[in-house]
C-alpha cells in the first residue's frame, strides 16, 4: 500500500487467500428463443441408432430426475425437445451443445447416478437428444472429443429462420406483464427496491452491491442455471436492467431487448440503424416509462418501455466535418438526474475533445454541454504546454457517472489523452503547465446547469494510458472520528482514492500494490511523486506495471455497506515502453505486453479487498484466469464474479474462500446483476460479447496457460478455453432443497 511511503510497491500487503471451489453445481443452461448464428462450413452431424439407444438409457439414470421423462424440464431444468432446442441449438456446432451436456447432472443430483459418467455415456446422451429432436441417424458415430465435435453443426429444421430481427409477437401474458409496468419515479431511483436494478450500479451512488439475500453462504451450492438467452455476437460491455420483471439489456449492435426476466422470452426489441460502426456501450437508463438509449452514431433515443415505440431522437452536434468525428463515440449508460438526461462522450484522437451533454428528460433537447478539455483563456487552459485548442485531444468520458441528490452533484471522471509527446516536457513559460486539465480529474457538476462545483486531479499529465477515468462510488466512511460522505474512485494503477464528496478535498489513497510508476503519494494533497525511469523514452526500454490495459479496468468495483469493503477486480500484467510494440502514444514508445513479477507464481487474476474504514487492503483471492467481469456484492454475504476460465463464481466476502463456481460456455464480459421476482433471487450475467478489454487479455491469459501447462503443477490448471458457446445472456437461480 502506499500512503506517502517511498519505494516501488510490487508486492500486497494483504493475506493471499488461495484454492478452488468448495462446491462446483452445473446445470444445461437453455433456452430462451432469441437467434443462433449458423456455423459456416460446418457439416451436418451423424450419430447411430446403436448410440441414441445407450443414450436413452443413461439419460434416465441420469438426467431424467430433474428434465423428465419425456425431456420436457421442470422446475429449473429446461425442456431439452422442441422449439427451445430449436431456438437454442440448431445451426450451432456440435461442441457447444457438448459441453452443457458434460455439466450434467449437477452436483448435489438426487437420486444421484449410480456410476458417474463417462466420455461415452455422455457422447450418447448428445446422440439421444438429436434423436428425440427429429435428427436422423446415420452410419458414422458420434465423435466424442470437442476438436471433432466443432467440425459438424446441429442441422436447422427446412425453412427455419434464423434472423435476429425476426419480428416479435407477444402472448397475451406478456402483453399484460408490458401494459402493466409502472413508471420509475424520482423516488424509486434515489431509493430501489430490493428485488429490481434500475440503473447503471443499482444505485444512484454506484455502489455495485444488491440488498438480496435469499442466496446465501450456506444456499449458494443449490444455484443453477434458471435460463439461458443467445444473442448476436459483437462488441460490447453492457449492463442488464430490470424493473418489475422485464429485463432491458442494450445489445449489439445497437439494439435494445426487452425480455420476460422469469425466462428470457423477447417481448419486444427495438433496432436503431446507425450511421457508423458499433461502438461498446455499457448500458442504458430508465426513468418514468422511458428507457433512455445511446448509439454508435451519437444519438440518446428514448423509448417507451412497454412498447419499445421511438419518443425522441437526439443527435448530439460534435461540431466538426464528418472525416473528423470519427474519434467520439458513445459508451458510458445515460445519468438520469432529476430532469436532466446526462450521456459522456469520448474523443480519441478528436480535436478539442470529450464531452458531457445534459438534455433535458422530457424532449431531449440539449441544455447544457461542459467540455472536458479546459479552454484557453478558461480556467484551467493554460495547463497544456501552449498547445492550441484545435490540437488538444483526450478527456473521454467513457464511463459512468454517479449523482448525489442530497448534494446536487454528478461525478463523472475523465481520460486521458493518447497525444502525449506535446505534453511530455514542460514549456519555459509562465503560469502554463502541462497538468492537461481536466485529464484524469474527478469533476463534480450541477446537473440543472452543467457548472463546474470543483475538480481534483488525480495524476497529472499521464504518459502512460493509465486512465482514473472510472466510476465514482459515494460512500459514508468513518474519518478522524465522524462519518464523511466521500466519492471514491480506483484508476488503472488499482490505487482507491476519497475524496470528500461536497468539497472535493483530497483525504486518503490505498494502493493494491500492482504498481511500479508511483512511489510516493503526499498524505495532505494526494501529490503523486513519479519514478524517472517510468517516464517514456524509445531509447532506453522500461518495464511499467501495470500495462495500459490497467490492473484495473472497465469492469466495475463493488462495495459492500456490511464489511465496508471495497472490491477491485485486478488483472497482474504490465508493458514495456520502447522501441518494439504498438504506437498508442506520441511520445514515440512502443507498447508491449511483459510479465508482472507477481504473475510469477502462474496467477494473472486477482480479486482484492480493500478495508475501507480502516484504509488498508483486506484479503485477496489469486488464480491463473483474470477476473473478466464486474464484480457484485450481496445481502447474502457473497461476491460475485466472472473470468476467462471461463466460468462464474460466489466468494464468501469477508473472507474470500471461493464457495461456488460454475462453468460457462464462453467469457463473461459483463458486470453481474442480481433481481427478484417473488421470493426467487436471480443472477444475471452476459457472456460471449467480446471488448477492447477482454481481447487484450485473452493473448497473455493464453500464453499463461500454455506455460502452465509444461509444469508438473499444471494439473490441476485449465488446459485451453472452454468452447466458444456464443453470446448469450446466463441467469441462475436456486434450485428446490432436497426433500429429507
Amino acid at each position: 500500500m502506499l500512503r506517502s511511503t517511498k519505494g516501488q510497491s510490487y508486492r500486497r500487503a494483504s493475506t493471499t487467500v488461495r484454492g478452488t471451489s468448495s462446491a462446483i453445481g452445473a446445470v444445461v443452461g437453455v433456452l430462451a428463443p432469441l437467434w443462433v448464428v449458423a456455423a459456416a462450413g460446418a457439416a451436418d452431424l451423424s450419430y447411430t441408432e446403436a448410440q441414441a439407444s445407450a443414450g436413452e438409457a443413461a439419460y434416465r439414470e441420469a438426467c431424467a430426475s430433474c428434465h423428465g421423462g419425456s425431456l420436457r424440464g421442470s422446475h429449473l431444468a429446461p425442456s431439452l425437445i422442441g422449439p427451445r432446442f430449436d431456438a437454442s441449438w440448431r445451426g450451432r456446432t456440435a461442441d457447444v451443445l457438448a459441453f452443457h451436456v458434460r455439466r450434467m447432472p449437477p452436483e448435489g443430483t438426487e437420486p444421484a447416478p449410480a456410476e458417474p459418467l463417462d466420455d461415452e455415456a455422455y457422447t450418447n446422451i448428445l446422440a439421444y437428444l438429436l434423436s428425440a429432436n427429429e435428427i436422423a441417424a446415420g452410419e458414422a458415430a458420434l465423435p466424442a472429443d470437442t476438436a471433432s465435435l466443432r467440425r459438424f453443426r446441429v442441422p436447422t429444421r427446412p425453412g427455419q429462420e434464423l434472423d435476429p430481427f425476426a419480428p416479435v409477437t407477444a402472448s397475451r401474458r406478456q402483453q399484460a406483464l408490458l401494459a402493466n409496468l409502472p413508471p420509475v419515479s424520482s423516488e424509486m431511483l434515489r431509493q430501489p427496491p430490493a428485488e429490481s436494478w434500475l440503473h447503471w450500479g443499482r444505485t444512484l451512488d454506484g455502489q455495485n452491491n444488491t440488498p438480496l439475500a435469499t442466496i446465501d453462504r450456506g444456499s449458494v451450492q443449490r444455484l443453477q442455471t434458471a435460463w439461458r438467452a443467445p444473442l448476436r455476437p459483437g462488441l460490447s460491455m453492457s449492463m442488464p436492467l430490470v424493473h418489475a420483471g422485464v429485463l432491458f439489456l442494450h445489445a449489439f449492435p445497437d439494439t435494445v431487448l426487452a425480455l420476460d426476466a422469469s425466462n428470457g422470452e423477447v417481448l419486444w426489441r427495438y433496432a436503431h440503424e446507425p450511421t457508423t460502426g458499433s461502438s461498446q456501450k455499457m448500458g442504458l437508463a430508465l426513468s418514468g416509462h422511458k428507457v433512455l438509449v445511446p448509439t454508435s452514431d451519437l444519438h440518446v433515443l428514448a423509448l417507451d418501455m412497454r412498447t419499445g415505440a421511438l419518443l425522441w431522437d437526439h443527435a448530439i452536434d460534435v461540431d466538426l466535418p464528418p472525416d473528423a468525428r470519427a474519434g467520439h463515440q458513445l459508451r458510458s449508460a445515460p445519468l438520469v438526474a432529476g430532469d436532466r438526461v446526462i450521456q459522456g462522450v469520448t474523443a480519441s484522437f478528436a480535436s478539442r475533445g470529450g464531452f458531457l451533454v445534459g438534455l433535458d428528460l422530457d424532449s431531449g433537447e440539449e441544455v447544457w454541454r461542459f467540455n472536458t478539455i479546459a479552454r484557453p483563456g478558461e480556467p484551467g487552459g493554460d495547463s497544456w504546454n501552449q498547445v492550441p485548442l484545435d490540437r488538444r485531444s483526450g478527456g473521454s468520458v467513457w464511463h459512468q457517472g454517479t449523482w448525489d441528490p442530497e448534494l446536487d452533484l454528478v461525478y463523472y471522471g475523465v481520460a486521458p489523452t493518447y497525444d502525449t509527446g506535446p505534453l511530455l516536457h514542460p514549456v519555459d513559460a509562465p503560469g502554463v503547465s502541462n497538468a492537461a486539465l481536466y485529464t484524469n480529474c474527478t469533476i463534480a457538476l450541477r446537473p440543472k446547469t452543467g457548472e463546474l462545483v470543483w475538480h481534483y486531479q488525480h495524476m497529472a499529465n499521464d504518459q502512460w494510458d493509465l486512465d482514473w477515468v472510472f466510476e465514482r462510488q459515494i460512500v459514508t466512511v468513518p474519518w478522524k472520528g465522524e462519518d464523511r460522505k466521500v466519492v471514491m474512485n480506483v484508476g488503472k494503477m488499482a490505487i482507491l482514492e476519497a475524496l470528500d464528496a461536497r468539497t472535493g478535498e483530497y483525504l486518503f489513497s490505498v494502493d493494491a500494490g500492482t504498481q511500479n510508476v508511483i512511489t510516493a503519494i503526499d498524505p495532505v494533497t494526494g501529490a503523486k511523486t513519479i519514478d524517472p525511469e517510468k517516464l517514456p523514452d524509445p531509447q532506453r526500454p522500461t518495464t511499467v506495471c501495470p500495462s495500459a490495459g490497467g490492473a484495473r479496468a472497465w469492469p466495475p468495483t463493488s462495495y459492500s455497506p456490511e464489511t465496508r469493503y471495497s472490491y477491485l477486480p485486478i488483472t497482474e500484467w504490465c508493458m514495456e515502453l520502447g522501441q518494439r510494440g504498438a504506437r498508442l502514444l506520441s511520445s514515440g514508445v512502443g507498447i508491449a505486453w511483459a510479465d508482472h513479477p507477481d504473475a510469477a507464481d502462474g496467477t494473472m487474476g486477482r480479486i482484492q479487498a480493500i478495508d475501507v474504514a480502516y484504509r488498508e487492503p483486506a484479503w485477496s483471492h489469486d488464480q491463473v484466469a483474470p477476473i473478466s467481469t464486474g464484480l457484485l456484492a450481496t445481502g447474502g454475504g457473497l461476491l460475485f464474479a466472472g473470468d476467462l476460465e471461463p466460468s462464474l463464481m460466489a466468494l464468501d466476502q469477508r473472507t474470500g474462500e471461493v464457495l461456488w463456481r460454475h462453468p460457462l460456455d464462453a467469457s463473461p464480459t459483463s458486470t453481474v446483476i442480481s433481481y427478484a421476482i417473488g421470493d426467487k433471487q436471480y443472477v444475471a450475467v452476459l457472456a460471449g460479447v467480446s471488448n477492447l478489454h477482454l481481447a487484450a487479455m485473452e493473448g497473455p491469459y493464453r500464453a499463461l496457460v500454455a506455460g502452465l501447462a509444461q509444469r508438473e503443477e499444471a494439473a490441476s490448471r485449465p488446459e485451453a478455453p472452454a468452447p466458444n458457446g456464443g453470446a448469450a445472456l446466463w441467469v441462475f437461480a436456486l434450485a428446490p432443497e432436497a426433500e429429507p
